[in-house]
């Protein structure tokens, strides 16, 4: 040992530290869920401890029984504690009972500790799993808390509901550089961005740019940008053609169940959902409780979440050795009801464990081994770096009216009436995102939501007090307003969009 007696007394005291926490394990929150989930989990820790991993097992509980007992998130506070004590999470499907009033696990636990990437590798295991694409190889990375999964959503009419997408800088930014990030450490050579600007223009089109603007921070790696319809219809058809791809939550969750399932299986696709402190794994599949008790279920997707979480907590080399077997047990046609080639008998959940654990130390033969030892060490992720504020101005507002059984016309003469006396006038109605007044089409079809645009007689020179004079002067006319939204401008550019038919 070099340097300093002082270096090396702190040195040798950080050594015996990093083995009393490796003999006592890594402690890690575990949770058996519902349907086929506590077989699974009972399976893929039996492999775990059989291949050497150290872990301090907690166990909670989370799911049916929880929502039964009046949780509407299916989790109990008291779980929390654990969850934020031992900040690993491994967890086995669960199952939320039908009807309202009842929110996703999922979401909850990922938008509450922070897990802002979910991470889907979706590999083809050809020929020993059946594929039309036995080159596939994507790792899907999908924003984890924002877009239409904020979950904000109003009933604002008899006829019109709505649904808020909501995208941020902060976390644009986050999410791309994790994807580049993950593509350099694990040696992949370019980053996809899908996205639906052309149509989003505020929205998707703010994530596209920062895929841009990030993007020219790593020459080392490829890039490109897919409007996510055609990008989509690309990746199924063509998926060899993808490396890492990164998209806006909604998108994210379709393609990677799709890329999982053409691969092969979703029954064997694992899932990381990494935040700054806190991480879960996960199947990406449900709890299918049709199978439930049968000894069927495949454990193999729990199990390769179980891998990612050892690479997590720096257990390189047991992911290797579990990895490497649960390959070579494909290879020797060992498999559960759902892969199982033909005219081979299909083996139960816990004799598929069986096979891994009598292989472990093993290394395919024809499928590629995997090497996680020698990853190298995991980049610490970066704050989104502050940004100046824009000026910001207002140019006016969009109210939001519920009239049923009038015409644009109409609407638009009892408005003006209104406002007469408003220092915002009125410029245009809107239906559904559709013009139709100044100069709408009869055929347009209309419900009884509209838009009504009111502008300042210049740029830049509307303030709240002119929205509250026009709502009282609309107040007092009658109009039903449900809903404001200012036109505001940063830096002088429009942050709002104009709308179809404009």
């Amino acid at each position: 040992m070099t340097g300093t007696p002082t270096a090396q007394r702190y040195a040798a005291a950080a050594s015996d530290e990093r083995r009393r926490e490796a003999a006592a394990g890594v402690p890690v929150t575990v949770a058996r869920g519902d349907g086929i989930g506590p077989e699974i989990m009972d399976a893929t820790l039996r492999i775990l401890d059989a291949a050497g991993a150290r872990l301090a097992l907690e166990e909670i509980e989370i799911g049916e029984a929880v929502y039964r007992r009046g949780h509407s998130a299916g989790i109990e506070p008291s779980a929390w504690e654990s969850l934020r004590r031992t900040q690993v999470f491994l967890k086995a499907p669960i199952t939320t009972p039908q009807g309202g009033g009842f929110k996703s696990l999922n979401v909850t636990v990922r938008k509450t500790l922070g897990l802002y990437a979910n991470v889907r590798p979706c590999v083809a295991y050809a020929p020993f799993v059946p594929t039309r694409h036995p080159g596939m190889d994507v790792v899907v990375i999908r924003e984890n808390e924002e877009d239409l999964y904020a979950g904000i959503e109003h009933r604002q009419t008899d006829e019109v509901t709505q649904c808020l997408k909501l995208i941020s800088r902060p976390g644009c930014e986050r999410i791309v550089r994790y994807a580049f990030e993950h593509a350099r450490r694990h040696g992949r050579r370019k980053v996809t961005c899908f996205t639906k600007d052309n149509i989003m223009k505020l929205t998707d089109g703010l994530f596209h740019r920062v895929f841009d603007e990030i993007a020219a921070e790593y020459p080392d790696l490829e890039n490109e940008h897919w409007i996510v319809d055609i990008g989509a219809a690309k990746l199924a058809d063509t998926p060899e053609a993808f490396d890492v791809v990164v998209t806006p939550n909604l998108y994210g969750d379709i393609l990677s169940d799709v890329a999982a399932q053409i691969a092969g299986s979703v029954g064997l696709a694992g899932s990381a959902n990494i935040g700054d402190q806190v991480a879960m794994f996960e199947a990406i599949h449900g709890s299918a409780p049709r199978r439930a008790g049968q000894d069927v279920a495949n454990p193999s997707g729990l199990l390769m979440g179980a891998v990612m979480m050892l690479v997590h907590v720096g257990q390189a080399e047991v992911a290797e050795r579990v990895h490497n077997a649960w390959l070579a047990t494909l290879e020797a046609g060992a498999a559960t009801y759902d892969i199982a080639p033909a005219g081979r008998a299909p083996l139960g959940t816990q004799a598929f464990a069986d096979a891994i654990v009598a292989r472990l130390g093993d290394r395919p033969r024809t499928l590629n081994p995997v090497r996680y030892a020698a990853l190298p060490p995991a980049v610490p992720r970066q704050k989104p770096a502050p940004r100046t504020p824009e000026r910001k101005t207002m140019d006016g507002v969009d109210i939001f009216v519920h009239d049923a059984g009038t015409s644009p016309d109409a609407l638009a003469a009892i408005l003006r009436e209104a406002s007469r006396d408003s220092y915002l006038k009125l410029q245009m109605i809107s239906n559904r995102g559709v013009k139709v007044w100044p100069d709408g089409l009869p055929e347009t079809f209309c419900t009884d939501h509209w838009r009504a645009r009111f502008i300042a007689p210049a740029p830049g020179c509307a303030h709240h007090k002119h929205v509250l004079q026009l709502l009282y002067f609309l107040e007092r006319a009658g109009v039903d307003f449900i809903k404001t939204e200012g036109l505001h401008r940063f830096g002088g550019q429009p942050g709002y969009s104009l709308g179809q038919g404009q």
